[in-house]
């Protein structure tokens, strides 16, 4: 199993570089930082978009503010980290037009952390072309009696 390459930023990529993941009417690309809404452009500066990539690593999984911390925040010692950890929630809230008292995507767990409870669906990967059928890979199959091709079996 081969591991996804960590981009700029350290966190981790689609074996292509580029993964979006789409939910509702949100599209969410996590190697340029945008969220777009049914194709345009959501405004979501970058913390609360980070606390968004971590939650839709994980989806229905709890994600505790201890690991926000850590992703989001890791050498900065500041006094109010729960303060910036629900304005970043209350901004990501706001950019998805949720709410906490009946969350479509982003669920508080009292004294624990959030969840992502959407539907996700991960958008295409930019692929690359497709491998050639095995059968004109392969040269025809001459019968032994000539040089004629054999006929080639129907199913």
């Amino acid at each position: 199993m081969t591991m996804p390459e960590p981009s700029r930023n350290g966190e981790p990529q689609g074996r292509n570089g580029h993964r979006t993941v789409r939910f509702g009417a949100f599209e969410a690309d996590l190697h340029s930082g945008e969220v777009r809404k049914s194709g345009s452009r959501i405004k979501l500066q970058e913390q609360p978009f980070k606390v968004l990539q971590i939650l839709l690593e994980h989806p229905g999984d709890v994600v505790t503010r201890d690991e926000l911390q850590s992703r989001i925040w890791p050498a900065e010692n500041f006094g109010d980290f729960d303060h910036a950890v629900n304005v970043a929630i209350g901004k990501l809230r706001t950019a998805l037009g949720d709410c906490a008292g009946d969350p479509s995507f982003i669920e508080t767990m009292p004294r624990r952390g959030y969840r992502f409870v959407g539907r996700l669906e991960e958008a295409p990967a930019e692929a690359s072309p497709p491998e050639p059928p095995a059968s004109s890979a392969q040269p025809p199959h001459f019968s032994a009696q000539g040089s004629q091709p054999a006929a080639s079996a129907r199913s």
